[in-house]
């Protein structure tokens, strides 16, 4: 697992992938939550998600963490 370090208190879900290198855009983090993502161990569909430090991202056998 990587951290991943945001500047705020909160970023959405969609942000941090791309933030992560994850995906490259918007529709591409869209179509990749679609198909499955996991947030703190629970599915999650919701782009808007809201995450804050310490949540666990999986996807695709990459797991990263709000830093």
């Amino acid at each position: 697992m990587r951290d991943v370090t945001i500047t705020g208190e909160t970023i959405r879900l969609g942000q941090l992938l791309k933030l992560a290198g994850i995906v490259d855009s918007g529709g591409e983090g869209k179509a990749l939550i679609e198909r499955g993502v996991l947030v703190n161990g629970e599915a999650e569909t919701r782009r808007g998600r809201r995450l804050a430090r310490g949540d666990r991202v999986e996807v695709g056998g990459e797991a990263v963490r709000v830093a």
